[in-house]
């Protein structure tokens, strides 16, 4: 068995145990962690993540923010200004594109027909590398887990701290990870 699959059967267990309904949004948040060199597998075989969530009777959404800095750009007002002087973009980074990365996210949390069965699942966190932290991004959208969050980290989880693409320093998050090597830890 591949690692994506054997990630997919441990994702499997613990989706598929019973819910505690009286959590915080914190503990509502899972991160499937996986090598950064597994990307574009991990995206491959998504159906089988998919796949494990309605097997158990829950409900899949998923949320693509691979194009979060694209579009968000593309909306922006002055942007032709951030490409002719980019450093003009760190201040705008720090606030516009972390709310506007928190907004889509939340927007697939509460959108209709997503309740506290519900698994919303996030793919391309990857490409908020260097713009803004996956960290903060959860800070502005944990009240608004209804059912359970997962994240596709590609990264690593160690001494309960997370770690995007193997560069930044790590930060220490509530969530459930589930890892190939360790399967779902406590923490």
């Amino acid at each position: 068995m591949g690692r994506i699959e054997e990630l997919a059967a441990q994702y499997r267990g613990h989706i598929g145990a019973p819910w505690q309904r009286n959590l915080a949004g914190d503990q509502k948040a899972i991160f499937v962690v996986y090598p950064k060199t597994d990307e574009r597998k991990l995206r491959a075989r998504l159906e089988l993540f998919e796949m494990a969530t309605t097997s158990t009777g829950h409900r899949w959404r998923l949320v693509d923010l691979t194009d979060a800095f694209g579009r968000w750009m593309a909306e922006t007002d002055y942007r032709d200004v951030y490409f002719e002087e980019p450093e003009t973009l760190a201040m705008k980074l720090r606030s516009g594109f972390l709310q506007y990365v928190a907004s889509r996210l939340r927007n697939a949390l509460t959108a209709e027909g997503v309740d506290e069965d519900t698994v919303v699942a996030a793919q391309g966190v990857a490409c908020l590398f260097g713009f803004t932290r996956v960290s903060l991004v959860l800070k502005e959208v944990v009240k608004d887990i209804r059912g359970r969050l997962v994240m596709f980290f590609p990264g690593e989880y160690e001494d309960n701290n997370y770690r995007l693409l193997d560069a930044r320093d790590g930060w220490n998050y509530l969530a459930v990870p589930i890892t190939v090597h360790n399967g779902v830890n406590d923490g």
